[in-house]
C-alpha cells in the first residue's frame, strides 16, 4: 500500500493528511523539500484519505521523481485524525511533523519547531512542540470560531496551548501512538498529551493564504462534534492517573 526505502530510519517524518488537495501537492512537496534537505535526514508520508480528485495520480507521479516520499491511500474518506493515525503507524522516525495539505502551513518553520526540540535547556520530557499562529490568513468566520474554540478548550482542558487548531506540529511518535485514539482527536493532542505526562511548547509560526481548493472541514463541523468530543475528553483527563517512577532495574534491548 506504500513505497518503502531501506535505507537507515530517519530522524524525522513529516506527515501531510490529505483530501482532494490536488492542486497543493506538488507546490507543497517542492517546499519540504526545500527546507530540510541537506539538515536533517528525513522522509515525507502522504495520506490520501479518500481523494474523489486527482491526489493519488499525482501523489503515485511524485513518488517516481521524489525519493523520501511514501505515499499511502485509503479506500475512502476516514477523517483527518485516522488519516493521521494510518500516517504515524507507517512512519520511520521517532519524531514526527505533521502539516496540513493545503499549503497554509509553512515547511520553512519545521526548522524553528526542530530548533526547540534540539535546544538543551528544553524540558526533560517534551513530547510536543506546537506552532501557534500569530496572523491568521482565512477569512473572519474561520478566525471568529478558531478563537472561540481555542479560549474554550484552554478554559476547560487548560491543555497550555495557544493554537490547537494549527496543524503544525512536532511530536513524539512513541507518545502519540500511549494516547487514546478516536475520531477527532487530533483537535485535542495537546491535552491528551499532557494528560500521559508529557510536556508542550508553542511556537509562533507563520499562516498564509490557501491558493487552491476549499476546507473540508466546516464551522458547523467543528462545533457539532466539538462539544461532545471536549466532553469526552474532560472525561478522560479527570480519570488519568500517571505514575512516577523513582527507580528501576531493566535490561537493555537487544
Amino acid at each position: 500500500p506504500f513505497l518503502t526505502t531501506n535505507h537507515a530510519p530517519p530522524f524525522l517524518s513529516v506527515l501531510v493528511p490529505v483530501h482532494n488537495e490536488a492542486e497543493n501537492i506538488e507546490p507543497l512537496i517542492a517546499e519540504i523539500y526545500a527546507a530540510l534537505e541537506g539538515n536533517i535526514p528525513y522522509e515525507v508520508i502522504y495520506v490520501d484519505d479518500g481523494s474523489t480528485d486527482n491526489s493519488w495520480p499525482i501523489l503515485q507521479e511524485l513518488a517516481n521523481r521524489f525519493k523520501r516520499l511514501r505515499i499511502i491511500r485509503h479506500r475512502r474518506s476516514y477523517g483527518q485524525s485516522i488519516a493521521i493515525l494510518t500516517g504515524v503507524k507507517a512512519a520511520r522516525a521517532q519524531w514526527i511533523v505533521m502539516l496540513d495539505g493545503d499549503g497554509q502551513n509553512d515547511p520553512a518553520d519545521i526548522l524553528s519547531l526542530l530548533a526547540v526540540l534540539q535546544a538543551p535547556a528544553r524540558p526533560p520530557n517534551l513530547q510536543m512542540v506546537a506552532g501557534y499562529r500569530q496572523k491568521r490568513q482565512d477569512n473572519w468566520l474561520k478566525r471568529l470560531s478558531s478563537k472561540m474554540a481555542n479560549g474554550i478548550r484552554r478554559r476547560l482542558l487548560h491543555d497550555n496551548t495557544l493554537d490547537t487548531g494549527c496543524s503544525l506540529k512536532l511530536f513524539s511518535r512513541r507518545a502519540f501512538l500511549a494516547i487514546p485514539q478516536f475520531n477527532h482527536n487530533h483537535r485535542f493532542l495537546p491535552a491528551l498529551f499532557l494528560r500521559n505526562g508529557g510536556q508542550i511548547i508553542s511556537v509562533a509560526v507563520n499562516h498564509r493564504p490557501r491558493l487552491h481548493g476549499q476546507s473540508n472541514y466546516g464551522l458547523v463541523d467543528r462545533l457539532g462534534t466539538g462539544i461532545i468530543d471536549l466532553l469526552g475528553v474532560m472525561w478522560l483527563q479527570r480519570r488519568s492517573s500517571v505514575a512516577e517512577v523513582i527507580e528501576g532495574h531493566l535490561k537493555p534491548e537487544e
